[in-house]
């Protein structure tokens, strides 16, 4: 080999390589590359046997550079052993499987609340009498909620043993006959209204009470409304709840702001008011206070008693809930209990 072919023997080796580790595209080719040009017997150990016939004077810097292209080879494989490893982990991650021909999972829906169910199915009937639906503050005035109704200073109900307050002029309401005020103040006459919403008593719970209750409040105020009015709404709202006709029956009973006051009764719907176990035998099942407002609840919102009367209930929706679905315990309703849920 002439001398001055020894840098150009140098150069071919580089560029030959330079192509062929352009190729190599897996980890066996880069294997075999490096074995050829890096193994005991390959282009770089053939190129270290050159240095005897080049001359003495310039065999360092001949062997300079064989140790130059010694070292980009061993970069380079280095580098792309890299590569082809980054390229393998990604490649061989499990994939979820995923066959956009088959039909989609459905969601796991959840189911209404007894007390919502009752909640709609109430709004319906009432929507269908032409009642405005109406709505009223939770945390309310003690004028709304008591003086307004003719509920004196010493009436129990007031005892903070009983009510929620907040401070001493608001509470958490205790009944939603606050919004039969409100709409009296601000509504022009006559007024056909119904409200439902949550209140707040301190009771201790039990199988028929709970701090927590839904209540619907019922009022029509015209110059011509009496009693056969009031249960012929009644009886209309309880035959549309049962899906059966009812019965309503007054028992006079006193509440400070209806006169005269009643405690309603229906006949069983379950049995037709022969006797059975929901009503323990009577035929017939109590469900709350109604009445003809009191001369006075009207004169509080300026309504003079005189030529406009009017009729209110109020009655606990646990309670028709509860005789709807024959749910012996109120406190199902809050326990979020998913097996007494999914019945509904």
């Amino acid at each position: 080999m002439n001398e001055e072919d020894k840098p150009k023997v140098i150069q071919d080796c580089q560029t030959k390589f330079e192509k062929r580790i352009k190729k190599a595209t897996t980890a066996d080719e880069v294997e075999n590359l490096r074995i050829k040009y890096l193994g005991r017997k390959g282009e770089i150990r053939k190129l270290f046997g050159c240095i005897q016939e080049i001359p003495p004077e310039k065999r360092g810097e001949f062997g300079s550079l064989i140790n130059e292209l010694k070292s980009f080879m061993e970069k380079k494989f280095e580098s792309m052993s890299e590569q082809l490893q980054n390229l393998s982990t990604s490649s061989t991650k499990e994939k979820p499987y995923c066959d956009l021909t088959l039909p989609g999972v459905p969601f796991v829906m959840g189911h209404q609340h007894p007390i919502s169910q009752i909640i709609d199915d109430l709004l319906d009937i009432f929507r269908s009498m032409n009642f405005d639906v109406v709505s009223g503050y939770e945390v309310e005035d003690t004028f709304h909620n008591f003086d307004a109704l003719n509920i004196h200073k010493w009436h129990p109900s007031r005892n903070p043993q009983d009510t929620f307050y907040v401070d001493p002029e608001h509470i958490l309401r205790t009944q939603t006959s606050a919004v039969q005020i409100r709409a009296m103040e601000n509504g022009s006459l006559p007024l056909r209204i119904v409200s439902m919403g949550r209140c707040y008593r301190r009771d201790a719970s039990d199988a028929t009470h709970y701090p927590v209750f839904h209540q619907i409040e019922g009022l029509v105020v015209d110059k011509n409304v009496n009693f056969c009015d009031l249960s012929g709404i009644l009886t209309e709202m309880m035959t549309g709840v049962f899906g059966t006709r009812v019965e309503v029956r007054f028992l006079p009973s006193y509440f400070p702001f209806v006169e005269p006051g009643a405690e309603t009764f229906i006949s069983c719907p379950f049995c037709g008011g022969k006797g059975c176990n929901v009503c323990g035998k009577a035929g017939e099942i109590e469900l709350g206070g109604s009445g003809m407002v009191h001369p006075q609840v009207l004169r509080n919102v300026n309504i003079d008693p005189t030529i406009y009367r009017g009729f209110a209930f109020g009655w606990g929706i646990e309670r028709i809930a509860m005789m709807k679905y024959q749910i012996d315990d109120i406190r199902l309703f809050y326990d979020n209990n998913i097996d007494f849920l999914e019945q509904f």
